[in-house]
């Protein structure tokens, strides 16, 4: 029993001689280490609303709505489950929409619904069949992305005619009586929709 009363002893002298490990903060303002881990702080101009992070994110803090009548995309990040894994960043598209910030870290509050932030993005839905193809701003992120090749899609032609407004009217609608027709292919239609028409006409 001597022996370990002696190195208990070493700690506590040890202990009470070197300077403290952890900070003084609030009193003293905090400087987190390297690659420290803080809030997810979203970009609204580079977040495109493409679902990745609500898919990646562990605890399900980040979820999203779709609301086809309003054609609006509303993303939801409670930070109150938050685990601060980063594979938001990580996993982010355009690599720039979602990063974990090295200064804002003290989130404490008394009021869970102030650790709750909303997002609101415009959707595209299909015309023929009211499905939701996605966001209009990760159309036309895919578009930047792959550059020429994608005028080989219809899709994407249909909203750079919108964004470019090469045509005199905002939308090229054709009625539909007899299901889809080859003209139909100049409205935004969803994949699926799409394919009908390319089949049916090959």
């Amino acid at each position: 029993m001597r022996y370990p009363k002696l190195r208990e002893l070493k700690e506590a002298v040890t202990s009470l001689l070197t300077p403290a490990y952890t900070t003084k903060y609030p009193g003293v303002e905090h400087v987190p280490f390297e690659k420290f881990r803080g809030k997810p702080v979203v970009d609204n101009e580079n977040c495109v609303g493409c679902e990745t992070c609500a898919n990646v994110c562990p605890p399900h803090a980040i979820t999203f709505t779709d609301d086809p009548v309003k054609k609006s995309r509303t993303i939801r990040r409670d930070y109150g489950k938050c685990i601060f894994c980063g594979q938001c960043q990580d996993h982010c598209i355009t690599g720039k929409g979602v990063i974990l910030s090295d200064k804002i870290f003290d989130m404490a509050s008394f009021d869970r619904a102030q650790a709750v932030e909303f997002q609101e993005k415009e959707l595209l839905i299909c015309k023929n069949c009211g499905a939701v193809i996605t966001t209009r701003e990760h159309l036309q992120f895919i578009h930047r992305k792959i550059g020429p090749k994608a005028f080989s899609s219809v899709l994407n032609l249909n909203v750079l005619n919108e964004k470019l407004k090469l045509s005199e009217d905002k939308d090229v609608d054709v009625e539909i009586r007899d299901d889809l027709k080859r003209k139909d292919m100049f409205n935004i239609l969803c994949p699926n929709c799409l394919r009908l028409v390319l089949v049916k006409y090959l």
